[in-house]
């Protein structure tokens, strides 16, 4: 793994609560930018209208990230085309994120914020951090971090309340 010392340092203190991280700008009640406007890389769902989308920031150098790959997976399966896994890699090299999928292959959509736009816009406050948004694109739940099945339990409960 080829991570710099800062990001090893950052990540390391962020996950064990040693300093307090930035709030993201993106809060609950906000409405997800147009994704579109962002020129990500890679393929985008053509439309997220009227579906439950969690938006789900991450990095190929993060290992709680590396967990939550099978749940979103899961997910995914579990919900079919109810539901929207969109997952924002936010590695600065495109071959971190494609040797990490390799690794972790999955069944949603992932594209790379490479120009690093949305996430500046974003401001998740760790990696991962995942947005649960309902069929209007509001930002209903917030996630930071994963922390196993808790999140797990929490992301199937909250997603179940906005399908009702």
């Amino acid at each position: 793994m080829n991570t710099s010392p800062l990001k090893k340092i950052v990540c390391t203190a962020l996950l064990a609560g040693l300093f307090p991280a930035a709030h993201a700008a993106l809060k609950i009640g906000d409405t997800l930018p147009d994704l579109a406007s962002f020129k990500l890389e890679g393929k985008l769902p053509a439309t997220l209208k009227g579906k439950i989308v969690v938006v789900d920031f991450w990095a190929s150098w993060c290992l709680p990230c590396a967990e939550s790959f099978p749940v979103m997976d899961e997910l995914q399966k579990k919900y079919g085309d109810r539901v929207v896994i969109l997952a924002v890699n936010v590695d600065e090299k495109a071959v971190k994120m494609e040797k990490f999928l390799a690794k972790h292959p999955v069944s949603f959509t992932v594209v790379r914020d490479g120009s690093q736009k949305l996430v500046a816009t974003v401001e998740p406050e760790t990696m991962p951090t995942s947005f649960i948004l309902d069929g209007e694109g509001k930002v209903k739940f917030l996630h930071t971090g994963f922390h196993g099945e808790e999140t797990r339990k929490q992301y199937i409960s909250e997603i179940d309340s906005l399908l009702k």
